[in-house]
């Protein structure tokens, strides 16, 4: 809650580069551009590489830096056993990366070194498909179902393959379809921008009884809110999974 928006650790302490900072910041145009077109934006977030010692550079992790802020404000978890790789632009389509097969090879071995579980995969662009050369053994565990690749075109595409639940699409009366990643995103944005003008507004006197009105709301949203739990990875058949254009396959 608050208004300082989306704040880069990593960049504050000048470890980062200036195109990993140019992806940052298309995070904020896209929350802006997908959930404040009613409602102003009341969001202070922090994203940060943990235990990072070095620079940071390039915008290949924008996605899961956005699928991140998306989990926590949905109160939706993501599912642990999937690395992502893809860059983002403000209107939510992801795009294409450099050294994806190495991306999908090295996280590959980790998974070997670990055990392979049979959940654990890569999302990727779509638009990367093309670009992928990958190593015997890594080929026949996708076609084994025990690995996989998930090709993405958007972000809602992803979000619905790491939380389990669909990323739903505005309506035509302005909301999204209950119970979806975008409609609990909107809510709890919601909620934050009333909290503020609460806020806001006791420091100039307003009448207070607006207010407890507004709180009974809040009240009634909180129980509506998701209560965490692990999701399900949806069936994806031959571990080639592409939720885009069948013709970029």
């Amino acid at each position: 809650l608050g208004r300082a928006g989306v704040v880069n650790i990593d960049r504050e302490v000048k470890l980062t580069e200036s195109l990993h900072d140019k992806g940052l910041l298309i995070l904020s145009s896209y929350l802006q551009n997908q959930y404040g077109q009613e409602v102003p934006l009341s969001l202070s977030a922090s994203v940060v590489f943990e235990q990072g010692y070095e620079g940071i550079a390039g915008d290949s992790a924008s996605s899961s830096e956005l699928y991140a802020l998306l989990s926590s404000i949905a109160n939706l978890p993501i599912k642990q056993s999937i690395a992502v790789t893809g860059s983002v632009n403000q209107h939510g389509q992801v795009q294409p990366v450099g050294g994806v097969t190495q991306k999908v090879e090295g996280f590959y071995d980790v998974c070997v070194a670990k055990g392979l579980t049979g959940d654990q995969g890569v999302i990727i662009p779509v638009t990367n498909i093309r670009h992928l050369v990958l190593r015997g053994d890594v080929i026949e565990a996708i076609r084994e179902g025990r690995f996989h690749i998930y090709a993405v075109a958007t972000i809602d595409e992803g979000i619905s393959i790491l939380t389990g639940v669909e990323a739903g699409e505005l309506q035509e009366d302005g909301f999204y379809p209950e119970g979806t990643v975008n409609y609990w995103v909107a809510q709890r944005l919601e909620e934050m921008s009333q909290k503020m003008r609460r806020h806001d507004g006791a420091g100039d006197g307003e009448d207070e009884g607006d207010y407890e009105d507004e709180e009974e709301e809040d009240e009634d949203m909180e129980d509506d809110f998701p209560v965490p739990s692990e999701p399900a990875l949806p069936d994806d058949g031959d571990g080639l999974d592409d939720q885009g254009d069948d013709d970029e396959a």
